[in-house]
This record gives C-alpha cells, structure tokens and sequence, in this order.
C-alpha cells in the first residue's frame, strides 16, 4: 500500500465596529422586529505576524549538542517517550558531547510562526508536511514584500528547510459513532462524501463538522471534497478546483457542515463530556479512532474511508537551517548530528513498533498491520486494507487556491458578538478586549458571512446589526470599539437573549448561527433567565444557535456561563489578558 506525503497550504491575517442605538431598548423589551443583514468571518491564523516572543535571539554555545524539537500536541507525548528511550542511549557526536533530544509541543500554525523569525527550536515535527510548504512560503514573503526585510536578521539564502524525514502516517477518515456508520453503509457499502450529505439533508438532526482549513485534517478533507467534485483522484490542477461544477459540489458537502473548528483532539474532549450528543460524524486522523476505541470500548467509533478516495497526514521531522550570523549559531555542527541520529532512530524497527502500538501507521513497510500487538488486529473498527484510493497531493499553489475558494464555499456565518462594557472593565481589560474584537473582524474575508455587535453594561449600550463587512461596514463596527466605554452593570442573560432573538427574527437555517459573549462578572441586572433564554433556544428546532461563552478573569460567574454554553450548544473558555484576543481568534475558526 502506497503512503503519500502531503504537503502546505495557506493562512490569513490577525488584527481589526458602528452603532444603531435606540433599537436596543426594543429588543430588551418586545422581542425584536428588525430585519437582520449578513456579514462573514473566518479566520487564517497562518499569515499571522509572530508572537514577540519568537524574535528574540535564541542562542546555545557553538558545540551544543541539544536539538529541540517543536512537536505538534497530538505527537508530543509518544515522541517525548521517544526521545527519554533515545536520550538515554547516551549518544556521542566525534568531540565527546553527549547528544540530547528536547521535546517542545507547539499548535502547527504557532510552530509557523515562532520559526518565521529566530525560533527557540532548531527542527520541528507539525502533523503534515503542508505546514513546511507553508513557511518555507513565509520565509520568502518576508523579502518579497516591500518593507518586510527587517522583519529578520537571517539572509533569506540562509533559511531554509534542511533534512527531512517522514516517521509516521495515518489517513484522513470519516469518524462516526457506530450505529451512525450503519445507516450510511457501513461495512457493507462505500461511503462516499454525497452519502454524508444526504444524510444531513434528511435528518435536521444530523450532526457533522470537519475543522477548519487553519488545520491539517480540515485542510485534507476539503482538498479530497474537491477531488470528489472534479472526480479525478490525481493531478487536481487550479483550473479543475475552480470549475463551477466542482465549486457547486463542494459547496453542496460544505452546506450540511453543522459547524467548523479546531484540531480533532478538540472534538474528542467534547465527545468525553457530551458523547453522541455533541457530534454524529467528524473527520480525523485514523488514530483518533483507534485511540479512541482503546478507552471506550462500549462505545465505539467506526473509521469510514471515504469511497472516493483519500489524503494522509505524514508527520515529518524536520530540520531548520537558519544560517550562520557573526556571533550567534542558529544551527550546530553537533546538532545536525544528534538530528540524523534522531530521524535514524525514529524509523527503526523498535520506534516503528512503538508508533504503530499509538495508532499511527508505520512508515517501514516491512512492519506489518497484522503483527502481534498491532491496533489493526482484531477489530473491524478501522481497516488496515482502506484506503482503497489514495488521492495525490496537488502542488502547493492548487493547495492555497482551493484553501482560497473553500471560503466561498463553506457554509455561511451570522454571528453576533456580545460584549460587556459593564464597570469593571476599565482600563487594562477592555483595552484587550478592543484589540481582540478588532482582531476577530480582521479575519472576515468576502460577503457570505455577517457580524454584528451587541454592547452591554446596566442594559444594551450600543447595538450593530448584522451587515457584510464591506469597507464602509468594517469602519463603522471599528468606530463603535473604539466607542465602547466601562460603566454600569451586567446584564449577561438579557443582551444574550437580545442576540438569539434578533438570529430567531432572521432564521437563516442555511447558514451557521452563532452567538459569542464575553463578560468579566456576574449577572446581576438581567430582567430574564437562563431558563427564558433555554425556552428561546428551543422555540425554533430548525435553527441551531451555538452559544460560545467566553470568563474574562477570574471573576466571571463560570457557572452561569457554562450552562448558558452548554443550552447553546457551544463551550465555555476562560481568558486572561494575554489571550484573550488568540481566545477570539481561535473560537472564530468554528465559522
């Protein structure tokens, strides 16, 4: 069986709101009779500027033998085991030091962008080989763009990707509760992408997500939605992704998408807590299932391998040659040394084994899936035979063109964003929380979604209905930020009411609904309930509204806000200063 290797795709923007005033006692009041607009946000972490953090000099002495390594989080754990077995070898390079290997988990699109400039890593290991593409495109953005060179000290023919090696797989699959796996087909049938649709079409019910495109296995699943659409299973060119055909059909899959999101590690921590209440269907690496399986053996999920083919995820490790400045190394001679050691290693026969007994595919193919101890024997839940079609990963321009038009054709946002300007948000807070607003309207990109904005003290203090973020609109939503002054009370449950009816008054079932608020203290000037608020929810079957909740300090009611999340379907997160605004931009990559 073939095991390709992916590779890169693209990522957009960081950092960026009006008012209509007297419509914002009508809603407290009556119920709301006002017609509703559209606006869309998404977002591209990956083209976002690096932290400060990462432009600091990181320095070592010119003999170290230490290589760190920025892990993706799924992979940390097994490679930190890993690299203990590999440390304690007591390894030495030809001058006596004693080779030493550092495990550090980073998110993929945070490695990107600590390794843009001086990163405090000298190789790393993201889930796919799409994330090398994409910052060996960000190196050289840097020196192409006017006025970017001095973004880095590091002459752009002295960074580069050096040596590579791929050490595990795994497929991208369809996972989906047992029974769920049934009714499409399962085992006796294909299940192809159209299947997943239909079902969704015909059960309201029905609930599916793949994560957003910031992400490698969301990325995987719309490059294989295209290839479906175009039904080639090789040589997808940028002139096929963009045939109206194929963009109908993609936008067909992507219309019964329930919602987007993070990594799948993410969906697993909310199907502990909800089980087949939260999800019926969900892509993610075949690990994830197997891994799954391994825990909740009365509850299993079923790996379907979409009929049409599939792409892989390839766990790279990888060495960054920064170049040489006159009187820092970014890279030593000893650290190439314990880098080669460490890629041998991995791909030997006893990693190999220990990688496989995690859930990941071996890249030595001499190591059997029917071997003793492997995860592939003995169930039906995942299949060592499947893929049947493996889909060819298209060059990295075909990748960020179809990353491009995934946007047109996902599935459309309304989306309001509750905020509290009460009292105790003066000063440092809510200058934060400006910045993150700001933030999160930068990433909306073209006119399918809409945003809106409700700002609430002692009641409703300033109110944008929901519009298209065209240049007109985005001043206008920044002005009312910029507007936006710490006074009075909290009245949560109101202005989140105010916000689901104003949704309930458009009823857009085509599109995702969602409602995001933030506050820092407790409810304690609302004329409503939460139980009014759940009666709202349930008045309308047929328009999910997801409620995400956001605890700014440790002073907001975190039980009033997670029960306000769980009847809306969302989640609850709590924030500090320094993150609020990364808060506000992760919770967006859900639209």
């Amino acid at each position: 069986m073939s095991r390709p290797t992916p590779r890169p795709s693209k990522r957009a923007t960081q950092n960026r709101a009006a008012a209509l005033a007297l419509v914002l006692v009508l809603l407290f009041g009556c119920g709301v009779t006002v017609v509703v607009n559209t606006v869309r946000q998404i977002i591209d972490l990956f083209t976002s500027e690096a932290p400060a953090e990462s432009t600091s000099a990181f320095t070592w002495t010119p003999d170290s033998a230490v290589l760190t390594v920025a892990v993706s989080p799924v992979m940390a754990p097994v490679l930190r085991e890993l690299a203990e077995e590999f440390n304690r070898q007591q390894r030495r390079t030809p001058d006596g030091k004693t080779m030493q290997v550092d495990i550090v988990a980073y998110e993929p699109e945070e490695m990107v962008r600590a390794a843009r400039l001086r990163p405090p890593f000298q190789a790393i290991s993201p889930d796919s080989s799409l994330w090398l593409d994409r910052l060996e495109q960000l190196w050289q953005s840097s020196f192409t763009e006017p006025g970017r060179e001095s973004e880095s000290a590091i002459p752009i023919g002295q960074r580069r990707i050096g040596a590579q090696q791929r050490y595990a797989v795994s497929p991208i699959v369809l996972a989906a509760w047992e029974e769920v796996a049934r009714q499409l087909g399962w085992p006796n049938a294909p299940v192809s992408w159209q299947d997943v649709q239909r079902r969704a079409k015909e059960d309201p019910d029905f609930k599916w997500s793949h994560p957003s495109t910031n992400h490698a296995s969301g990325l995987l699943a719309v490059l294989a939605e295209f290839y479906a659409g175009a039904g080639v299973t090789r040589g997808l060119t940028v002139e096929l992704a963009t045939r109206p055909d194929v963009l109908e059909y993609v936008k067909a899959v992507e219309g019964t998408v329930r919602f987007y999101g993070e990594n799948e590690d993410r969906v697993v921590e909310r199907l502990e807590q909800e089980g087949r209440n939260f999800l019926d269907l969900f892509v993610a690496q075949e690990r994830v299932v197997i891994d799954w399986n391994r825990r909740h053996s009365s509850q299993r999920l079923i790996a379907i391998y979409p009929a049409e083919g599939t792409l892989w995820t390839d766990h790279p490790l990888a060495l960054l040659e920064l170049g040489q400045l006159e009187d820092e190394l970014a890279v030593t001679a000893n650290q190439r040394r314990t880098f080669q050691a460490f890629a041998e290693f991995l791909i030997a026969e006893p990693a190999q084994r220990r990688l496989l007994a995690a859930g990941y595919r071996p890249v030595d193919l001499n190591i059997s899936l029917e071997s003793e101890g492997s995860p592939f024997v003995g169930t039906d839940a995942v299949d060592r035979r499947q893929p049947q079609t493996t889909l060819q990963m298209p060059p990295a321009e075909v990748v960020d063109v179809v990353r491009d038009y995934w946007y047109y054709t996902k599935r459309p946002t309304n989306v309001y964003l509750v905020v509290d300007t009460s009292g105790s948000m003066e000063g440092a807070k809510l200058t934060a929380t400006k910045r993150a607003l700001k933030s999160f309207l930068a990433q909306v990109r073209g006119d399918r979604d809409r945003v809106g904005i409700i700002e609430f003290g002692s009641g409703l203090k300033d109110y944008s209905l929901l519009a298209p973020l065209d240049d007109s609109t985005r001043r206008r939503l920044e002005e009312m930020i910029d507007r936006m002054e710490a006074d009075g009370g909290t009245a949560l449950i109101d202005a989140v009411y105010a916000a689901v009816a104003t949704l309930q008054e458009e009823n857009r079932p085509d599109a995702i609904n969602a409602v995001v608020v933030m506050t820092d203290g407790l409810e304690n000037e609302s004329s409503r309930s939460l139980s009014d608020l759940r009666v709202l929810l349930r008045s309308n079957p047929s328009l999910p509204i997801v409620i995400f909740t956001i605890g700014f300090g440790r002073d907001a009611d975190e039980a009033a806000l997670t029960e306000m999340a769980r009847i809306g379907g969302g989640q609850f997160r709590r924030a500090e200063e320094a993150d609020i605004e990364e808060l506000y931009r992760i919770i967006s990559t859900y639209f």
